[in-house]
């Protein structure tokens, strides 16, 4: 008869066996529908109609990047757009260099908020005060390619019910193992992620650090939560929830800083697990509703994953508990070394990443040579993820609801 604890290995192993071939399946039909035989780059094709957009920039501390992020935005390959920044509260020079920039770059207009009202905050402003029904949204410290307004503009002149285009973000800083791993991670998981969830129905979030929105389709759910500590999330969830479309755009590259410290990424990922928690408790009640269906996969998902990283944290409790006291035998957990199942893991985990390079190098002709690095990425990430998510849980459940998500300064690696 089966144990509990081989109930819990079955599942701690099945699951990301699972969602990795799904993502793998899903990644490679989203690029045979869409990606194979598609223009360079550089060469995006041409649109029916270049509408006015807006790229807006909240920024919070950002004296470092901001210069830099703003003459990559002055140069987009589009006709016609204009910046606005936000300046939300900054203790820093924020304020005085986007001041200087108002003269060497004419298309930029600034909005100063005298206290740290938070991201959320910083985007609704800059909504109001854009002239455009279009709106390319991207944070203080990010350098967008030249060519990923008119490719992200390409969805939006294309479908009246597109709300929101995420973009691809690309890593700038790779000094460190946790930076070479981030690259990988975004190319096979958060880039397969995407292109999966596109065609099997729903996408689980924008990235807050790149997308796009239709001005009309934000006015149509309330704009962005000033209370939720993942704004990009819960726009993503409500967007959807009322029926608009969000699609994934591989070539609109915006390039990012990311953490290189384990206290950075501790911080930063622990962020995203309670965003993700906040959304599914907020959201649950409605996605019982028939009309939200195309939402249910998502939603059990991320459920799924909820209950692996609680099943793996009773994995390893049992074990450590088992060296201490006489454990029962349904409950004695002997090793928890990797044998048949680790291995096999691992190898899918290798073919995972291999494909997602193989997709990628449109994108990034290098990428190939972070490979070696990435046979460190379940030990130092599925670890990451299991703890986060045990403590995001209780976060979310005991926050209370109407509390002002604000600003914090992240770290943004060695560069």
């Amino acid at each position: 008869m089966d144990t509990v604890v081989n109930w819990l290995f079955n599942y701690a192993f099945f699951y990301p066996l699972t969602m990795s071939l799904i993502w793998i399946s899903g990644s490679l039909m989203y690029y045979l529908r869409w990606e194979r035989g598609q223009p360079a780059r550089v060469d995006p094709p041409a649109l029916a109609e270049y509408p006015f957009v807006s790229l807006l920039v909240p920024c919070h501390n950002e004296s470092a990047q901001v210069r830099e992020t703003i003459h990559y935005l002055s140069a987009q390959r589009y006709p016609d757009f204009e910046i606005i920044a936000v300046n939300d509260g900054s203790t820093d020079d924020t304020a005085e260099q986007l001041d200087a920039l108002l003269v060497e770059v004419p298309r930029l207009r600034v909005i100063h908020l005298a206290s740290n009202q938070g991201k959320a905050m910083g985007l609704r402003m800059a909504a109001m005060a854009a002239r455009s029904e279009f709106l390319v949204c991207i944070d203080g410290d990010a350098l967008l390619d030249n060519y990923a307004t008119h490719w992200l503009m390409s969805h939006m002149v294309g479908g009246a019910r597109v709300g929101a285009v995420t973009g691809n973000p690309r890593i700038r800083n790779r000094s460190t193992l946790l930076g070479k791993l981030q690259v990988g991670e975004f190319s096979s998981i958060i880039g397969m992620i995407k292109r999966a969830q596109r065609v099997y129905g729903r996408i689980f979030t924008v990235s807050g650090v790149i997308a796009c929105f239709r001005k009309s389709a934000l006015h149509d759910v309330g704009y962005w939560s000033t209370d939720m500590v993942t704004e990009d999330i819960d726009i993503s969830w409500r967007l959807q929830m009322r029926q608009w479309d969000i699609r994934y755009e591989p070539n609109a590259l915006c390039w990012i800083l990311m953490p290189e410290t384990l206290r950075g990424l501790w911080k930063q990922r622990l962020r995203w697990a309670q965003g993700g928690v906040e959304v599914i408790l907020r959201h649950v009640p409605e996605l019982f509703k028939w009309r939200q269906r195309r939402k249910w996969l998502v939603a059990l998902e991320y459920i799924l994953s909820m209950v692996w990283a609680y099943v793996t944290l009773g994995i390893f409790i049992l074990w450590a508990v088992g060296k201490f006291v006489p454990m029962p035998a349904a409950l004695y957990v002997p090793s928890i070394l990797p044998q048949w199942y680790g291995v096999v893991l691992g190898t899918v985990c290798l073919i995972q990443f291999l494909i997602s390079i193989m997709i990628d190098r449109r994108y990034e002709a290098r990428i190939g040579r972070n490979y070696y690095w990435l046979i460190w990425y379940p030990l130092v990430y599925w670890l990451l993820s299991t703890l986060t998510t045990v403590v995001a849980l209780p976060k979310a459940l005991l926050k209370r609801r109407g509390t002002r998500a604000v600003w914090t300064s992240p770290d943004r690696g060695l560069r």
